[in-house]
């Protein structure tokens, strides 16, 4: 889905032609005269739909746009908003950066130079948004509006686990590995009334199995070799809020006696402490194993079972929910072009339906874990199925010569269907420079698209602003390549 920018702007010329320039970046431009219908239109779009960005017109009929921009961010705080204006003086520029605009352009706006403001306003907006997103982490108030999905499985998930957020009841979260089985518990526990409280995560499987009942249930000094000081443990750190437990699995069977007993009791027995310690704790527990058919097997307690799954969630596979494959692409992609300073900023629609065909095994990590690489290694702007290699030779198809992955074996030319071909090696057998082969593809280029450089750019793999060096360098600069 295309990313899309409110233009503000009185001019009907000047907003065609931003409308135009903006369209031609692969961005959703969405046009309004002025400052009142920005805020009309803004509050029609609500929260779930409201633009990545805005640009503003300094000057409109009505209200102006430094007032305009002071009530965006009133309502609208997390949204970018950059300035356009005809005069540049400092008092202008000192006026719109204390109202909040991330940037301020003098107009005639080059192509170039509007590009390069609307990628930077975007990745401040994902910065600024993922760390808003950590801090609700951080404090205990992450909620199920920060979850991303839109697929009708996710929504069941999200609306039964709401219900169970209003009261204590001990929540069982059941899934595969990597399907998001904390952020569910993290959404329970900022939707219910111990949002703000301590959330304190332990993996049960990690945890060497002489410590398991030390760092749960803590200890007191002196209490085995080693025990130097006194120790409150993750119960008594979770008092107050939400303990979770990934992997309640994996506790070995004394323990599952305790844990039943502070289920039970409200209380716990630190190691080496002679009187119980009372705790007030919001018990989520998580697992990847079938415990029902741990307790068959005689693995698991029966008792602490049922007490554990007084209120069972199963968070889906990704391969069941297949349409919660592009917002979280998209997620990550926006989330890791800004952080590694990177200047993709989507998929073609081909690699797209690539990723929404594969199965996921490693569920929603592996897919983060693929996009992150396949942004880290892109040169271009579009991630393209040669930037996801393993899941394409899994998928059994072909990545693109250009990748350096190619399946088809070397050719003397490269094929340009319609314009010839490109021949790599002179009559004498001997390789070409490769600025002259280069110069012929962009030629190529340019000719199709007629001059059309974001089209162009695109075609070649590349950012528009090393295409326009490339074309000076080369001596191009075709007369009729399009421009602002």
């Amino acid at each position: 889905m295309a990313q899309t920018i409110l233009i503000v702007e009185d001019d009907p010329a000047q907003l065609r032609l931003f409308e135009a320039v903006i369209g031609s970046l692969g961005y959703e431009a969405l046009p309004v005269s002025d400052g009142e219908a920005a805020l009309t239109r803004l509050d029609e779009l609500g929260s779930s739909a409201e633009p990545d960005l805005v640009l503003l017109d300094r000057v409109l009929p009505g209200i102006d746009g430094i007032e305009t921009l002071e009530k965006i961010r009133a309502a609208h705080p997390e949204l970018p908003v950059i300035i356009l204006t005809m005069e540049g003086g400092v008092n202008t520029i000192v006026k719109a950066m204390r109202a909040g605009a991330v940037d301020f352009l003098m107009k005639p706006v080059s192509p170039e130079r509007l590009e390069v403001s609307i990628e930077n306003a975007l990745k401040l907006r994902t910065l600024t948004g993922e760390l808003s997103r950590m801090e609700r982490k951080i404090s205990g108030e992450f909620n199920f509006s920060d979850l991303i999905y839109q697929s009708d499985q996710m929504r069941a998930v999200a609306d039964l686990a709401q219900r169970g957020a209003r009261s204590n009841i001990p929540i069982l979260i059941e899934g595969e590995s990597g399907v998001g089985k904390e952020l569910v518990a993290r959404a329970i526990q900022g939707s219910g009334d111990r949002a703000g409280g301590a959330f304190v995560a332990v993996n049960c499987g990690a945890i060497p199995e002489n410590l398991v009942e030390s760092i749960l249930f803590g200890h007191e000094k002196g209490a085995f070799t080693g025990a130097d000081s006194k120790h409150s443990g993750k119960f008594l750190e979770a008092s107050g809020g939400t303990l979770f437990l990934d992997e309640v699995g994996e506790l070995q069977p004394d323990i599952q006696v305790k844990l039943l007993r502070a289920l039970q009791e409200g209380e716990i027995d630190p190691v080496g402490s002679n009187k119980p310690v009372s705790v007030d704790v919001r018990l989520i527990s998580a697992t990847n194993k079938n415990l029902l058919q741990m307790v068959r097997d005689g693995r698991f307690r029966e008792d602490l079972y049922y007490r554990l799954n007084d209120f069972p969630v199963m968070v889906p596979p990704l391969r069941t929910r297949k349409s919660d494959v592009t917002p979280l692409t998209e997620y990550f992609v926006a989330k890791f072009a800004a952080s590694e300073k990177k200047s993709v900023r989507g998929l073609s629609d081909e690699t797209l339906a690539l990723l929404q065909d594969f199965d996921w095994p490693g569920n929603v990590r592996q897919l983060e874990n693929a996009v992150f690489r396949a942004t880290v290694l892109c040169d271009g702007e579009i991630l393209g199925i040669g930037d996801f290699p393993q899941i394409a030779q899994q998928m059994g198809r072909d990545i693109p010569d250009e990748l350096g992955a190619a399946s088809t074996p070397p050719e003397t030319t490269l094929s340009a269907p319609e314009n010839g071909a490109i021949k790599v090696s002179d009559q004498g057998g001997q390789l070409r420079p490769l600025r002259e082969i280069e110069l012929e593809m962009i030629k190529i280029a340019l000719d199709r698209n007629q001059g059309h450089m974001s089209k162009v750019a695109r075609d070649l793999g590349i950012g528009r602003s090393t295409l326009y060096r490339k074309v000076r360098e080369l001596g191009l600069e075709p007369a009729d390549a399009s421009s602002v």
